[in-house]
């Protein structure tokens, strides 16, 4: 009996001592028993509503330059890659064979209006002939007829004069837009085809297009905004999040894609700095109005429970309280409160883990949060 009493007084002294022992969530309270927490102040400001989306940019035109005629390349005029504008010299292809077609279609057309003259005089002396009863009919329609025969040839002469003329203008390739050029394709010495061979691409990237897709559940928003002002498109280069570039929505596709349910649009900027590449993917942001003085707090505050979103609210005795909540659109790691909590208020941002309606606090906002690590202190 006295080893069984033994073992019961052990496991009773063991009981006792721990019930008195300080407990885990006693050491996670202040001195005063408040539970540290950190806070922010719920804000009124203007809210941008955005849709976003991942774009491709662009060019806002492309052209592929072929000949018109063949030949050989004589000359190129420009350096892979650089800027040309409208009417700048690309290539030279060897004009010599259609000067002398010019040549010759100009010369055909000289001795056709000799001809021409000598039909129309033979027509006005056989007409006053005829006239006088001295030639016969039959002269003068073969005179007539001689004369609207050279009319027609010197016509024809004067087509295929132009025609040279424009085939020797093909010689001379210039540039149609303005833009940069591409790949050297063909290089001087090499004969090309008409119009199969393409000897360049020139790409037109100021302005430039980025285009991005949105479900169609936005469709009739995006409408609605774009009759009442022109819509704010804003693109993000990977790696250059600090250097978003500004432009406006120009195009909205005229159907939705039933395989995918989203719209095509496009906007255009004007890349004055080259930050937007043709075939980049870029973040976008489609801006389609302003909350003018909406209420926002840090998305961290706002917490989820059985009856829907909540935030914890410090009150002036330094306790908290739950609020219900409706959220809107979160901009920049805020989200806006459209009711349950006014401008000024006091919110939990960080440890709602261990709180409860009524339950006493000890605040610290985050920058305050941030000295106290330096201090060698820690938020648990």
């Amino acid at each position: 009996m006295s080893k069984i009493w033994q073992t019961v007084s052990g496991v009773a002294l063991t009981l006792l001592l721990t019930s008195c022992s300080p407990g885990k969530n006693d050491n996670a309270r202040g001195p005063s028993g408040a539970v540290p927490v950190l806070v922010a102040p719920a804000v009124a400001k203007d809210v941008p509503v955005q849709i976003q989306a991942i774009g491709t940019v662009r060019a806002y035109s492309l052209v592929s330059i072929r000949s018109q005629i063949t030949g050989p390349i004589t000359k190129v005029h420009f350096k892979e890659g650089q800027e040309v504008n409208v009417g700048d010299p690309l290539f030279t292809i060897d004009p010599r064979p259609y000067e002398a077609a010019l040549n010759q279609a100009r010369a055909n057309l000289e001795r056709d209006i000799a001809q021409m003259i000598s039909a129309r005089l033979e027509f006005e002396r056989t007409s006053n002939l005829f006239e006088s009863k001295i030639a016969s009919s039959q002269d003068y329609d073969t005179a007539e007829a001689a004369y609207q025969a050279m009319q027609a040839t010197v016509a024809a002469d004067r087509a295929a004069e132009t025609n040279a003329q424009v085939s020797l203008g093909y010689t001379d390739i210039r540039s149609p837009i303005e833009g940069r050029t591409g790949n050297l394709i063909v290089k001087a010495g090499n004969v090309v085809k008409a119009p199969d061979d393409v000897l360049l691409t020139i790409t037109q990237i100021h302005p430039i297009y980025v285009a991005f897709t949105v479900p169609e559940q936005n469709l009739a928003a995006i409408r609605q905004q774009s009759r009442q002002s022109d819509l704010q498109v804003e693109a993000v280069v990977p790696g250059e999040a600090n250097h978003p570039v500004v432009g406006e929505l120009t195009f909205l596709n005229n159907m939705v894609d039933t395989n995918t349910g989203t719209i095509l649009l496009k906007g255009t900027f004007a890349n004055t700095n080259d930050v937007l590449w043709p075939g980049q993917f870029v973040q976008v942001s489609l801006t389609l109005s302003n909350l003018v003085n909406a209420v926002v707090v840090p998305s961290q505050a706002v917490q989820t429970g059985q009856q829907g979103e909540f935030v914890f609210v410090v009150k002036s005795d330094q306790t908290v309280d739950t609020r219900p909540v409706i959220t809107g659109v979160t901009y920049e790691g805020q989200t806006v409160l459209s009711s349950g909590v006014k401008p000024g208020e006091t919110v939990v941002t960080d440890g709602q883990l261990r709180l409860a309606p009524g339950t006493k606090v000890s605040t610290q906002t985050p920058q305050s949060s941030d000295q106290s690590e330096d201090t060698g202190t820690n938020l648990p």
